[in-house]
Parts: structure tokens; sequence; C-alpha cells
């Protein structure tokens, strides 16, 4: 049956961009299976231009060059050979089971990166379902970090499940801080992603000993910066004399007063645009993070900016509301802004989310509850994260105490 289904192929390739200190380039046998591919290192290497890349071999006449091409045929014919007994035993074939079997790995064990690997898989075919794209790609970032970390603790590309121990979850945390000068918090997230890999291996008793037992996370409070209703005002009012940076601040004020993030105020099209019974328009529009709805007023201010870009040539070609930039191009223009108001803040457009949920909702009586609806958050727990402690609401509230003291004394 593997036989009818199964397409397998076998190919020598060269790192030609990756030299060793000799000036030549490693030899890779590339197996292909059913599109899946999977390499071994041959531990030898040639001079680029000695290698026949069409006959996969070296074009030398020395005794090495033959000895090398002898080596290459008796590699393909293992792997021929064991392609074979897979066949013949009705197991299943990938390219990572044969390599694993040329390596002499036990049949049934299994690496941590090939699980991680099977994990963001499945999860990138479930974008738009129960993931969003951006949770996807930080997946697939952890575990390039968590290889990256293999390789540089063990000095090999993988490990085996059964290898996993409480000292190496801690030594990972140790390399993220230490060498890829992770913040506590992001470590956190990186380690909690190979978390829930491991659940995968418990649950399906590939390892029968939890790595992560008795290791807690401590997430460290993070301050965000948020403006103050001055500084707003300040960059509002500024007068630019470059479109570029006047685009950008409009961009900034635009998320000050809808809490949008940068991906869904990119992404804001016409048809987020709603009416309700009463005239009042409304930006309706799942967030591209979560997939939960955002219920945002549109205020005088916002629709100033929605009436000012309808004709530009970038919202009419891309159908969208306003030309926003790559978020490198943002952030930077961001920084002249800010110098230029004379604002010491580092500006972005999670600044501005953060100061539309404290200075421009909070701090004017908008409650916790429909603060929590603009921001698309699921509980109000998640929006306590950006309810900041302002002084105007602590004299606001104070001043109810004053007038009832302030009674008492007369």
């Amino acid at each position: 049956m593997n036989a009818i289904q199964t397409t397998f192929s076998l190919l020598y390739v060269i790192r030609k961009h990756r030299l060793l200190k000799n000036g030549e380039a490693s030899i890779y046998l590339r197996i292909t299976v059913n599109g899946e591919v999977a390499d071994i290192t041959t531990k030898r290497s040639v001079r680029p231009e000695m290698w026949d890349q069409r006959r996969e071999c070296s074009l030398g006449k020395l005794h090495r060059d033959k000895e090398l091409n002898h080596y290459l045929e008796t590699i393909k014919t293992r792997l021929y050979q064991i392609h074979r007994e897979f066949e013949i035993d009705g197991k299943r074939i990938t390219a990572r089971a044969l390599r694993d079997s040329f390596y002499g790995k036990d049949e049934d064990s299994k690496t941590l990166g090939d699980v991680y690997r099977e994990h963001n898989k499945k999860c990138r075919a479930l974008i738009g379902i129960d993931y969003s794209r951006s949770t996807v790609e930080k997946f697939d970032i952890s575990l390039s970090h968590l290889i990256e970390y293999i390789q540089y603790q063990y000095g090999k590309d993988d490990i085996l499940l059964s290898e996993l121990s409480g000292q190496f979850v801690t030594d990972f945390d140790f390399y993220l801080k230490t060498v890829r000068k992770c913040q506590n918090n992001s470590s956190i997230k990186h380690l909690k992603n190979l978390k829930k890999v491991v659940r995968i291996a418990l649950a399906n008793d590939w390892i029968k000993k939890d790595p992560f037992f008795g290791i807690q996370f401590k997430h460290e409070e993070t301050h965000v910066e948020f403006l103050t209703q001055e500084e707003l005002e300040r960059i509002m009012n500024k007068e630019f004399e470059l479109p570029r940076l006047e685009l950008v601040r409009d961009i900034f004020v635009f998320c000050s007063f809808t809490a949008l993030t940068f991906i869904d105020v990119k992404n804001l099209t016409p048809d987020h645009l709603m009416k309700d019974n009463n005239g009042a328009l409304w930006i309706r529009k799942p967030r591209q993070k979560t997939g939960n709805m955002s219920n945002i007023p549109v205020l005088s201010v916002t629709k100033k900016l929605i009436d000012k870009y309808k004709d530009h040539p970038e919202c009419i070609k891309k159908g969208v509301l306003l030309p926003v930039l790559s978020n490198q191009k943002l952030n930077s223009y961001l920084k002249e802004i800010a110098d230029l108001c004379g604002i010491k803040k580092k500006l972005t457009t999670h600044v501005a989310r953060h100061t539309a949920a404290t200075i421009v909702f909070l701090a004017n009586n908008v409650s916790m509850e429909n603060v929590a609806k603009i921001l698309g958050h699921s509980s109000t727990k998640m929006t306590q994260h950006y309810a900041k402690v302002l002084d105007s609401s602590i004299m606001r509230d104070m001043a109810t105490v004053e007038k009832c003291f302030a009674h008492s004394e007369q």
C-alpha cells in the first residue's frame, strides 16, 4: 500500500552559501517523501567548483574524490534499503522516519522538534478558525529559538522526547535570557509554548514525566507608556511640513480614538463601518489577534480622518479607510513626530491604544465593561491591564470625600 501511495526521492546537495573554513561545501543527502523533506549530513565536503550537481558526484580524479563518490553511493544504497524495509513491514514512510532509521534511532521514538513542528503545522491549518496568523508566527519563532538552543547546548539539530528534563527547561530559560537577550516575560511566552507541546507528548504517552513539574513562571509587571491629554492634543494640533509625517500623525490619532492595533487599522475597510438605528456611525471589526468583535463608536475626530483620506489613491486601490504604511516606517516616523512635538515617550500604535483606553475612555467615565467591548476583550479582566490610575480620576473621586467632610465641619 505504501509503495502505491508514497513518492520517494534522494538527492545530494551542497551548501554553497555556507562554506567551511577550508573553502569546501558540506554535502547533504536530501530525502523527499510526499513533499516532506529531511536532510542527512554525510560529514563529507567538496570544493564547489568540483561538484557536478547533475550527476551528484565529485568531478575530481584523485583517489580521495573516487573514495568520496563511492561513499556517497553507499549512503544512497543504504537509504533505498531502509525504504524497502519500511514498505515490506508496512510502516508509515516519512522523510524524518527514514532519516531517523538511518541514524539508528528507535523507530518508535519521537523527537521534540518533530512534535513541535507537527503542532505548528496543525495550528497553521486552523488560521482564521482557532488561531490568528500572528499567533502561529509566534509559535514558529518559539520553535526557531528552541532548535537554536539545542544546537547551541547539545551540538545537534534535535533531541528525543526521552531526553527532556527539568534541567533542559531551566537551561532553555537561561539561554533565552542570556544568549537571545529576551526579557523575563518574553522568555516565559516561549516556555509556555514549549509546555503546550510537552502536554501533547504527555497526553499521547510519548513521555512519562513532565519536565515542567515544579517549575513556576512569574510574570513581571510591565509599564506601557500612554500619553497625557496635553501630549495628545499637542500632536493633534502640530502643523507638519512633510506630508508623510502628517499622514503618520493622523494614523496615530485615529488609533488614539479607536484603540485599534496596527494590523487592525491597516486592514480597516468601508465594510467595517455601519450605522445604528439612531444614525450613529460605528466601527465593527473582529480583532486580527483574537477574532473578538470590537464595537467602536466613530467620534468626530475619527470621522474627519476617514473623510480626509477617502479619496487617497492608496485607499481607493486597496479598498481601505486609511493609507497605513509598514509598521517599521510608521514607528520610524513616529520617532520624528515625538521629537518635533517635544515628547520624550516612545510613540507606537500600541501607545496609541493605551492612550485611547486610559485618557480618552476611562478618564472620561466610560465604564470598564464598555471599554472592554471597544477594545475587543472577552472579559474586563483583560481590560484592567489598561486601567491606569490617573491623577484626574483620583481628584474626581476625592471631590466627593472633600464635600462630605466639609459639610461635617460646618
